[in-house]
């Protein structure tokens, strides 16, 4: 039997980000520190989902291109595309944006078929959880099984560290 090829893809915010009801400046994302766990936890490759354009440092512009995409249901262009075909398991991670994924998210998925593959999602929030991204997931992903996600308080994930890597183990 042949090991199981495994690949944590992530989209996460650097810069400003709302945190326990402030502004904090990240050098690293939430998101970021989290697929990092599980990757080398599971021993996986690690491929980041970013957009061509990126995205504003100041968190209230983040948020107001990031409505903009949503309510125009745009597919921004990645900046380096990953395929999926070699990979059995994809861990896919990213924080709630309006109740759901950021928008290359979208086109990571759109843009990949997830046929016969197993997607664990995880998310960083500050309260929102899963939001709709699990739904929004297998419409676009058709043909994969979507497990359960992990909804991460982004101000903790250093301290959630035992409970992310547990959910990896599933």
């Amino acid at each position: 039997m042949r090991e199981q090829k495994i690949l944590v893809a992530y989209f996460s915010h650097k810069g400003e980000n709302y945190s326990n009801g402030s502004i904090v400046n990240l050098d690293k994302g939430n998101t970021e520190i989290a697929a990092e766990m599980i990757a080398a936890h599971k021993h996986a490759e690690l491929f980041e989902i970013e957009s061509e354009t990126g995205y504003p440092f100041a968190y209230r512009a983040c948020v107001e291109v990031s409505k903009k995409e949503l309510s125009e249901d745009a597919r921004p262009k990645l900046k380096e595309e990953k395929s999926v075909s070699a990979y059995d398991t994809i861990y896919i991670g990213y924080p709630n944006w309006c109740g759901t994924m950021p928008m290359p998210v979208w086109t990571f998925l759109e843009n990949n078929d997830f046929t016969g593959k197993t997607i664990y999602p995880f998310c960083t929030n500050e309260g929102s959880k899963m939001g709709r991204s699990e739904e929004d997931i297998k419409r676009l992903a058709a043909g994969a099984e979507v497990k359960e996600g992990l909804p991460i308080h982004g101000s903790s994930v250093k301290e959630e560290r035992e409970q992310i890597i547990r959910w990896a183990d599933q």
